[in-house]
């Protein structure tokens, strides 16, 4: 008993816990159940161990304890929270170094430690920011500086080593506002004394007014006395107004109006604003595929009623980009851009303070410009030349096609864009000669060309009008057929017998030409012949006296054999490639060592 108790307060000992029991059926179900209605929000959340809510939607494996751990302990999301023993410390947003020196302590004698050259204990003597001082407070005992404070060690984590305004004196801020408050307590005693000086010399015209903060209009029931001070009075608050109001203006004349001045280092934003009594423009066609509308700069580029088939001419609004490229928006782009480069420039020119100014000066640049580019052009011209180059005919010429879109039907008829242009002659058309009123061709009879108006079939003839018609042309020969040749006489039909004769002689005649033929053949065969026999000869010597030539030349030494780059070199003919070949030494032949006996 003894060892099994010893054995059980063993394995206490490594364990400590015992396993959690396992719930029945019926606690399961209705701890689900529980479940169910906390994450319906029907029954109260589950507090942890420091009463805090735990949320119903959080798995189990992350608000309750494992069971090794701890068993008793209740569901808890701390072992979830940062850990204050485990956070780092940093210094707090108000904590900084201290400026400047002791001043509650004076120091009369030099310490021993302290800085050589000023006398103070917090640095030493090469760390001294003072000037070198020619016999150092270690000697003299006397001038001793304060001492500093002593710093703290800063923590800072990753924003306040990024703050700039870490160490910043609120105080500091204070001391600018209060020197504000009194330069302007200054300006105003400066004015109210320089209009008492001139009321008490005349100069102040005292009206009657009313105060705008009390009411002067019945002051028949005041005295002279009191009504002489009310006057004075309102002239003061009103002459101090009208003085605001011209510092006011004097800053507001060096001001740019928005959008209208432009310069590269500054962005001037114009917000789209609308009146609130017209339609916003979202509200124009409510159907989600119809124009963006971008809600960041309030801008409907398109027309959002493109898709209901309207005119945008009778909408009341056809997009942006419909006011921005119609009628003389792009004329007015253009003159402020233009009064921008020329602001850059140096020239003061405001499309809103002098519209006509800016306009001529527009205009003029533009004529300096195109006279400009002229003799730009000019100068190149004269200078380098290929003006001819320039006159090129268009482009649809030169390449033969167009970027008009032309739409045919399968019978070549034009169902949309343009019509194609009529081919046109090189040659002048309709040109009416000799007073006629048609051109040659008009007129067809019997296979002759003429001319409708006469009937006149003699080209460039004079036009005889009606006259011409009643006469008749039979007669006249046109002008083609009289430059034809007269036409042979035919021949008068053979007979039989006369044909017959005519082919024997024929016969006759192609043998005796056949034998001359013959003769002629054999006779130029042989002087072909006789011919070709000198020709070889001649070669058979020439290639003797070539190989001769070789057999010497290889005898001689290389240095001293001549070059061959003037000899003139031809094609061999037929005789000389003949000679080479015969007399060409062949090694595998077995006669080749009987040639030269």
């Amino acid at each position: 008993m003894t060892e099994q108790a010893n054995s059980n307060g063993g394995s206490e000992g490594i364990v400590g816990l015992d396993e959690p029991k396992k719930m029945t059926r019926e606690d399961w179900r209705k701890k689900k159940e529980l479940e169910e209605q906390r994450k319906l929000g029907n029954a109260p959340a589950e507090v942890d161990e420091e009463g805090k809510d735990i949320n119903p939607h959080i798995p189990q494996y992350i608000s309750s304890v494992p069971w090794y751990i701890d068993p008793s302990k209740r569901p808890t999301l701390k072992h979830q929270r940062p850990q204050s023993e485990n956070q780092s410390q940093y210094s707090a947003i108000g904590e900084w170094y201290k400026r400047g020196v002791q001043e509650n302590s004076v120091i009369t004698k030099f310490r021993k430690g302290a800085c050589e050259n000023c006398g103070a204990m917090t640095h030493k003597k090469k760390d001294c920011l003072e000037r070198p001082r020619k016999v150092g407070a270690k000697f003299t005992g006397t001038g001793i500086a304060p001492d500093e404070h002593a710093q703290i060690q800063l923590t800072l984590d990753y924003d306040g080593k990024r703050d700039r305004w870490n160490g910043y004196d609120p105080e500091e801020h204070q001391r600018i506002v209060e020197e504000y408050a009194k330069v302007d307590l200054a300006k105003r005693t400066l004015k109210a004394q320089k209009l008492q000086d001139e009321l008490a010399s005349g100069k102040l015209d005292q009206t009657v007014s009313v105060d705008s903060d009390q009411d002067y209009s019945d002051m028949s029931h005041l005295t002279d006395e009191k009504q002489d001070l009310c006057h004075v009075t309102f002239s003061l608050q009103e002459r101090e107004h009208d003085s605001e109001d011209e510092d006011e203006d004097k800053y507001a004349d060096d001001i740019d109006m928005p959008g209208q001045n432009f310069d590269s280092k500054r962005r001037i934003t114009v917000r789209n604003l609308r009146i609130r009594e017209d339609t916003a423009k979202y509200l124009r066609n409510l159907d989600p595929n119809s124009a963006y509308y971008d809600p960041k700069t309030r801008a409907m580029r398109e027309n959002p009623y493109s898709s209901t088939g309207m005119n945008p001419d009778e909408v009341g609004y056809a997009g942006d980009n419909f006011a921005r490229y119609s009628g003389d928006t792009i004329t007015m782009a253009q003159t402020q851009l233009f009064a921008w480069e020329a602001y850059e420039r140096g020239s003061e020119v405001h499309l809103q303070a002098d519209p006509t100014k800016l306009e001529l000066l527009h205009r003029s640049f533009k004529v300096k410009k195109e006279d400009f580019k002229e003799t730009q052009r000019a100068g190149i011209l004269e200078k380098y030349g290929g003006e001819e180059h320039l006159n090129a005919p268009p482009r649809e010429l030169l390449l033969a096609q167009t970027e008009d879109y032309v739409e045919y039907s399968r019978h070549g008829a034009v169902l949309k864009g343009l019509e194609k242009a009529v081919a046109r002659s090189k040659y002048e058309e309709d040109v009416l000669i000799n007073n006629h009123t048609c051109i040659w061709g008009s007129y067809w009879k019997d296979g002759c060309w003429g001319y409708k108006c006469c009937h006149s079939m003699v080209k460039q003839s004079y036009c005889t009008g009606e006259a011409g018609i009643g006469i008749s042309n039979s007669e006249c020969v046109p002008f083609e057929e009289g430059l034809k040749e007269p036409q042979q006489e035919e021949e008068e039909p053979k007979s039989l017998l006369e044909m017959h004769q005519d082919k024997m002689k024929e016969k006759k005649k192609k043998k005796k030409s056949k034998k001359n033929k013959k003769h002629d053949s054999d006779s130029s065969d042989s002087e072909d012949e006789e011919k070709k026999k000198e020709k070889l000869k001649k070669a058979l010597e020439a290639e003797d006296k070539r190989v001769k030539q070789v057999e010497a030349m290889m005898q001689l030494d290389e240095r001293k054999r001549p070059y061959y780059s003037l000899q003139e070199v031809k094609a061999p003919t037929e005789e000389e490639m003949e000679a080479f070949r015969m007399k060409r030494c062949r090694p595998d032949d077995p006669m080749a060592s009987f040639l030269g006996q």
